[in-house]
């Protein structure tokens, strides 16, 4: 048995990525969908899990890394990092397992840049006018909430 397997017995619910994708139709960033979606089943309440997402959406509000891979990688983060004791351990399998998500998310989408993911640059007044009037938030975003939230469960199957 694995380390993911005690998450839910083995896997994330379907629940999970529908209560991600539902977050962010709500109005949430993509990367509090996902981190509120999973972190309480991993001892992160939602409230701080929207807390701790906030200033993460839109690629940190420049158009770097897209939100939804932040909020996944969170998630790994907490299931797989050790506060005390084989902490060498628990960072190698942690960075081994978020390297798998960003190369599955990079096959689906072709990047992880909210810059390339929207085609347009989200920290300028220009890009952000052009990503809203595009609805490119509403339109191609919800997709990556969903992918980040299907590998998470790839990755539990695993």
């Amino acid at each position: 048995m694995t380390e993911w397997d005690v998450y839910k017995g083995g896997r994330m619910s379907k629940k999970d990525k529908e209560e991600a994708s539902a977050l962010f139709k709500d109005g949430v960033n993509c990367t509090q969908a996902v981190l509120a979606a999973y972190g309480p089943e991993l001892g992160l309440d939602r409230e701080h899990a929207l807390k701790l997402g906030g200033a993460f959406g839109s690629g940190m509000g420049m158009g770097e890394t897209c939100g939804a891979v932040t909020g996944a990688l969170m998630v790994i983060g907490l299931k797989h990092t050790k506060a005390g004791g084989m902490r060498l351990f628990s960072k190698d399998r942690t960075e081994a397992i978020a390297h798998e998500f960003v190369v599955r998310f990079k096959e689906r989408n072709k990047a992880v840049s909210c810059k390339e993911l929207l085609g347009c640059d989200v920290s300028t007044p220009e890009g952000k006018k052009a990503a809203k009037e595009e609805k490119h938030f509403k339109k191609r975003c919800p997709k990556y909430v969903q992918d980040a939230a299907e590998i998470l469960e790839e990755l539990l199957r695993e």
